[in-house]
């Protein structure tokens, strides 16, 4: 155990309780903080001091983080608490029902809600007594018909995950547990019997026949059989994506439990800087220990990304086991990828050649003004059968359209042409 020196303390410490009180609202955002690493912050800030701002800031997230997606609650909670003089004020705006044309129309930062909600503790304010005394001596009553207003669900299907608060994440996992994804089957040469078939079954009417001593009493009809595809999922779970990952592997443990969807087996792959497959781990019923086991079968979580080689290592080892049936892929990823974009291309092109459709998640879509300048995204554009947003629980409902059109090229069309309309400029 580390020995500290004796630190020496005002007999009223209220920096001590500031720090403190900061960690709890911390701890109830979601981040993992104890006692020991309160203490910690007491002490680096005592070594710090008190001369720069951003020493301050820095010491105490050199204490309080340790994964890439707690920088952003972390740094809500510092302005809120520390340097915004009202930030009490901007909560509480944030907390209460937003009416049109009475509050400012402004969406929350990510993060900044549950921020919020973490200092609030939860608890959304009051209007003042004075205000409701006033109400009554005027005899003034307002009704507000609120017969069209978004229900709860409604607007939690429509909110970014990024942008969702501690509450709010748990009952979207709820609400996306009772997800489906339903696909039609394939279509197949293969017969089965069936009495009112519109193809006959003439080696059935054979047989039956011989038994009969040659005689041909009923011809024998058949249908065809159906055939159910698999669905490949390759999801994305470096540090941009962490949160957006999370959302979509709870909905694919959905998908994968849920019996009478049509599909034929769910194969599931996590890749970062290296491939991994969680298709055993889906399988186990409860989602939290499906997804702890996962998570400790995938060593790259929340690290870079190595799209091209990631797919080529898809192509090479895994694509003739998983990839028969008319298999559909799902591609969940941003697309920011720093490696040689021939090569994306190419492991693209080919995971395109192999699948039956390649359907193409991207949270970056959800910006009115998204475009595609990146490297890795005018690799994979061209090879991808559909291209669509993955950022709410909307857009996963969305995905059964998706699959179920074969015809649905999602985005896609448009950014295709915005893609040969810059090639045109240059």
């Amino acid at each position: 155990m580390p020995e500290y020196i004796p630190l020496d303390l005002p007999d009223n410490p209220k920096l001590a309780h500031n720090i403190t009180h900061f960690a709890r609202a911390l701890r109830r955002a979601g981040l993992p903080i104890g006692p020991g690493r309160v203490i910690d912050a007491i002490r680096a800030v005592e070594a710090a001091g008190f001369t720069d701002k951003s020493d301050f800031y820095y010491a105490l997230q050199a204490c309080f983080v340790n994964r890439p997606e707690h920088r952003a609650v972390f740094g809500q909670i510092f302005r809120l608490y520390w340097r915004d003089p009202r930030y009490m004020e901007h909560m509480m705006s944030l907390m209460l029902p937003a009416v049109r044309g009475v509050q400012e129309n402004k969406a929350a930062q990510a993060a900044e809600k549950r921020a919020a909600e973490a200092l609030l503790d939860g608890n959304r304010p009051d209007m003042p007594d004075a205000e409701e005394n006033r109400e009554e001596e005027e005899g003034t009553q307002i009704q507000i018909d609120a017969s069209f207003t978004m229900s709860k669900e409604e607007k939690l299907r429509s909110l970014d995950f990024e942008q969702m608060s501690t509450a709010e994440i748990a009952e979207a996992k709820r609400m996306i547990a009772r997800l489906t994804l339903p696909v039609k089957p394939i279509a197949s040469r293969r017969g089965m019997a069936a009495p009112k078939g519109r193809r006959m079954d003439w080696r059935r009417t054979i047989r039956q026949s011989m038994r009969m001593g040659g005689e041909v009493r009923t011809i024998a009809r058949m249908k065809p059989r159906p055939r159910w595809p698999n669905l490949i999922v390759l999801c994305d779970i470096s540090g941009s994506m962490s949160q957006y990952s999370r959302m979509v592997l709870h909905f694919l443990h959905a998908v994968a439990n849920e019996k009478g969807q049509g599909w034929a087996k769910v194969h599931a792959f996590t890749f970062g800087t290296r491939l991994t497959n969680i298709t055993r781990h889906l399988a186990t019923r409860d989602v939290d220990a499906a997804l702890k086991s996962a998570g400790a079968e995938a060593q790259d979580w929340e690290g870079g990304t190595r799209i091209g080689k990631c797919l080529h290592a898809f192509n090479r080892d895994w694509s003739r086991r998983v990839m028969g049936q008319g298999a559909v892929v799902l591609l969940i990823t941003d697309g920011l990828d720093r490696d040689d974009a021939q090569e994306l291309a190419k492991a693209v092109e080919r995971l395109h050649l192999s699948s039956r459709r390649l359907i193409w998640l991207n949270p970056l879509l959800r910006w009115d003004g998204f475009a595609p300048k990146a490297t890795g995204i005018k690799a994979m554009l061209p090879h991808v059968d559909s291209f669509r947003a993955g950022h709410s629980i909307r857009s996963l409902e969305d995905l059964a359209e998706a699959i179920s059109r074969p015809d649905d090229m999602g985005e896609k069309d448009r950014l295709m042409r915005m893609m040969s309309e810059d090639r045109k400029q240059v």
